[in-house]
């Protein structure tokens, strides 16, 4: 098991959440493997074809990525992950802004485009 893999308790609580083997040929990798192997490349940011084999086939690892992307699968995840931990009072809801440090672009302060000072009205 790598430094960064998932553990047991952490493995516990995700694997009801994936989705269900379809009939066919047993796959010759694990989820949890792929998975791993999916989250070493996110936490280093090497690219797909570097990650290490212990994970299985880097385009196995980088095809049911993109294919739980595609099909939503990562955000009902997340979604399940997170109203557990809610329900678990886990999780603080509360969202701090700090105004100072929300600025505006030049242009909507009034600025002057290219240089061009606006000029007054004629009076009438």
């Amino acid at each position: 098991m790598g430094r960064g893999d998932l553990t047991n308790e952490q493995w516990a609580r995700l694997e009801p959440h994936l989705p269900k083997l379809k009939p066919g040929r047993p796959p010759k990798w694990t989820k949890r493997q792929l998975i791993n192997g999916i989250r070493w490349r996110t936490r280093t940011g090497a690219p797909w074809r570097d990650v290490p084999a212990r994970y299985g086939a880097w385009q196995t690892v980088y095809g049911l990525f993109r294919r739980w992307q595609r099909d939503g699968t990562w955000a009902r995840i997340l979604t399940a992950l997170q109203g557990e931990a809610d329900a678990r009072g886990l999780i603080t809801w509360d969202v701090s802004v700090d105004a100072t440090i929300a600025r505006a672009h030049q242009h909507a302060a009034g600025a002057s485009k290219k240089g061009q000072l606006s000029k007054p009205a004629p009076a009438a």
